[in-house]
């Protein structure tokens, strides 16, 4: 990349120690506080005084009618809509009570005993989970915010909701052209020449069709909002929002776990991924640096049509090519698969440093190598942005794992996360060694699957390791484990951080085994500071 250098000295092959694993990682110890009969007999004569309830008390009653203010602004906001999502909603959890109704009486007769999942209830992941996908796309982007945020949720939650990324159904045709008819504010055949009716994809917000504008000729892919998400979305999350609220006041100790700062962190990233508007925004955002870099010729983002563009539906140019795990395509395409993935790294590097925000969703369907050879950037609507304090930890954090010295490692973890703790640092890092050094030497296998389309009878062939979103976050989740036995909490943006380079170390391992993505020198790394290393 111009102007970029290698932040991390030292040329190396050979693999990452990041996320070569195949097995169940080993336990890691962790610090609890044991408690004696001294500890119970203390709490046991101590007895909280009349004035501590009293000041509580008076706390509450002062901010008593700003939570009444707020309850009563966000229910006017929320619209007719919200009796209709309660009844939904309670017909949802009868149904997934049901469920687990039959199914603990089904353990009891077999077994005599009620595994955890049913011990739970609805509220274990299992049943949780089915319960937000018998809600509706508001939930299931809740579950996937969950399977996604491995800082903030417990890990059993975060596997439990990988299952929320799975394909959504397609909604009907006629649906989508109503949506159309009303946006574009015309008959549609007078903007587009065809729009085809069978959808590109269809996710849990929005479904995507390939269409031609009439004028130019030009190939177009058009990302339309479902059909009454927008409402349901608001309502949902406002729900949400308000039950936080109250439970808030009515257990204060709930504000230190920052509640209901992470539902309207929640809300903000769910709001921001249904306005295509601010998703276009990205998108010009991330060209633009494309072309002051210039980059145009090693990677793309597809061109926004604005005036066919609104808040409900995005026309972008159509790209063609191949996922980046299209073993079979990527060798028709290219001479060298590395050279390739080497310029996605750098390009996405460099978009930490150049950019407002980057993209924080490069899974093999968006991320692509194009017809042309170029690098193919897809799909702005799940952006992050990173503060320089967390990208200079991170920096620290990527040279230490490269180098393999995990002192350094354990104090940019520390700088990095939120804690009222003193941590000892080396005993971390023995922690964190442990973690690591037991998956170093452990090897991923890489299966080749073909499927054959019903309705093209074309022979799609894609390349995936053997380990799927659950296996891939398992190591991330280990060291969040242990640092939380720490007292530490990481900012979102540092689980959205990893989360990408676990996509590139899958993509490491098809394209090039060899290649060491944090030592290889081709590879740039770029300070947030601006600072620049040889």
């Amino acid at each position: 990349m111009a102007g970029g250098v290698s932040a991390l000295r030292g040329a190396a092959c050979g693999r990452i120690p990041m996320i070569h694993h195949h097995a169940q990682l080993p336990m890691v110890s962790t610090r609890k506080v044991k408690y004696t009969s001294t500890n119970f007999s203390v709490l046991a004569r101590y007895t909280p005084s009349q004035d501590f309830f009293s000041t509580r008390f008076q706390d509450s009653i002062q901010n008593l009618p700003k939570l009444v203010e707020d309850i009563v602004q966000t229910s006017i906001n929320t619209g007719p809509r919200g009796p209709l999502r309660l009844a939904q909603g309670i017909q949802a959890v009868i149904g997934v009570g049901s469920e687990w109704v039959a199914d603990a009486s089904k353990a009891a007769n077999t077994s005599g005993g009620l595994a955890a999942d049913l011990q739970l209830g609805l509220l274990s992941p299992l049943y949780l989970r089915k319960l937000f996908e018998r809600m509706g796309a508001t939930y299931i982007k809740l579950g996937q915010f969950i399977a996604s945020a491995p800082t903030l949720f417990p890990p059993e939650y975060v596997q439990e909701f990988q299952y929320c990324f799975d394909r959504a159904p397609p909604v009907p045709f006629q649906d989508i052209q109503a949506i159309l008819r009303q946006e574009l504010g015309k008959p549609i055949d007078t903007v587009f020449e065809f729009v085809d009716p069978t959808p590109i994809a269809s996710a849990s917000i929005a479904q995507v069709h390939g269409a031609r504008i009439r004028d130019t000729r030009e190939d177009v892919v058009i990302k339309v909002l479902k059909p009454g998400l927008e409402d349901i979305l608001v309502a949902d999350l406002n729900f949400i929002y308000i039950a936080a609220r109250i439970l808030e006041f009515l257990s204060p100790d709930l504000s230190r776990a920052s509640l209901v700062a992470i539902v309207k962190d929640i809300r903000e990233s769910m709001l921001e991924e249904v306005d295509f508007k601010k998703e276009a925004t990205n998108v010009d955002s991330f060209r633009r640096y494309l072309e002051s870099m210039g980059l145009t010729r090693q990677a793309a983002a597809p061109k926004v049509y604005k005036e066919y563009s609104t808040k409900r539906i995005l026309t972008m140019e159509r790209l063609y090519g191949v996922p980046l795990t299209d073993l079979n395509s990527i060798n028709s395409l290219v001479p060298n698969p590395e050279a390739s993935l080497i310029t996605a790294l750098n390009v996405w590097f460099g978009s930490l440093l150049a950019c407002e925000t980057f993209h924080a969703d490069v899974h093999a369907g968006n991320l692509w190598l194009l017809r042309d050879g170029r690098i193919g950037f897809l799909d702005f609507g799940i952006v992050g942005r990173i503060s320089p304090k967390t990208w200079a930890a991170m920096e620290v954090f990527l040279e230490s794992l490269a180098l393999g010295e995990y002192e350094p490692m354990a104090a940019s973890l520390i700088d990095m996360g939120a804690t009222s703790k003193d941590i000892d640092a080396k005993a971390f890092a023995r922690d964190l060694e442990t973690i690591f050094s037991s998956i170093q030497d452990m090897d991923t296998e890489i299966i080749v699957a073909a499927a054959r389309d019903a309705n093209t009878n074309a022979t799609a062939v894609s390349a995936n390791v053997v380990f799927d979103e659950r296996q891939m976050n398992a190591l991330f989740l280990d060291v969040v484990r242990v640092s939380e036995s720490y007292g530490l909490r990481f900012p979102r943006e540092f689980a959205l951080l990893m989360k990408q380079l676990l996509y590139f170390d899958r993509y490491t391992r098809l394209l090039a085994p060899n290649l060491n993505m944090l030592r290889d020198q081709r590879i740039n790394i770029v300070s947030k500071k601006g600072s620049i290393y040889n």
